[in-house]
């Protein structure tokens, strides 16, 4: 068996929703996880989303962490379509917010397969991410990609329902075919074992 990925995500599925952990947000949105650093691409993707009143996101981050978090939430907390969440670490509430998604947005550029984007991949929703080779790679180049916030609005506003669900099985084919604990657990053993 070949290690195609290093990461799995399928545990974002294995623990119930908590709905009381989470309230006061609208009934569908786009949905950002991160950490809010500049790399992540933050600035863009609320840039984008300022353009798109008829799209509600919701962000969850450290926002308070750093300076850059903190002008940015200070520049768009008045913005009443975008919604900007501490951190949420509780599994039940985490999967409470992703089962809401319509959308998941994914703006890291640096680093390799990332724990969130395949988490989300799991969820069977189009995935929107930074046009980089990271993200290219781990959704074998069939999600949607943005490079600037111009175009990250143009790309949400061109996902219909059919789009969206073409978009969303190929990330949860992908995603039980490559990023499951259980497969690459055993991928790991054998090239243990082969050594």
């Amino acid at each position: 068996m070949a290690l195609t990925g290093n990461n799995g995500g399928d545990h974002a599925l294995a623990v119930a929703p908590d709905p009381a952990t989470v309230v006061g947000l609208p009934g569908e949105f786009a949905l950002a996880l991160c950490r809010i650093e500049p790399e992540n691409n933050v600035a863009m993707i609320l840039e984008g989303f300022a353009q798109l009143p008829d799209h509600p996101l919701v962000f969850v981050g450290n926002w308070d962490n750093s300076e850059y978090g903190r002008v940015l939430r200070k520049q768009y907390s008045e913005t009443e379509h975008i919604h900007l969440l501490d951190p949420v670490y509780d599994p039940g509430a985490l999967r409470h917010l992703r089962d809401r998604a319509w959308l998941y947005v994914h703006g890291h550029s640096a680093g390799g397969t990332n724990p969130s984007l395949v988490e989300m991949m799991h969820f069977a929703i189009p995935i929107l991410a930074h046009e980089c080779e990271f993200n290219q790679y781990t959704t074998e180049g069939k999600a949607s990609y943005f490079r600037t916030a111009r175009e990250l609005a143009d790309r949400v506003r061109a996902i219909d329902s059919t789009t969206g669900d073409d978009i969303g099985q190929h990330m949860l084919k992908i995603a039980r075919a490559r990023y499951v604990w259980a497969e690459i657990g055993k991928a790991y053993y054998e090239v243990l074992e082969s050594q």
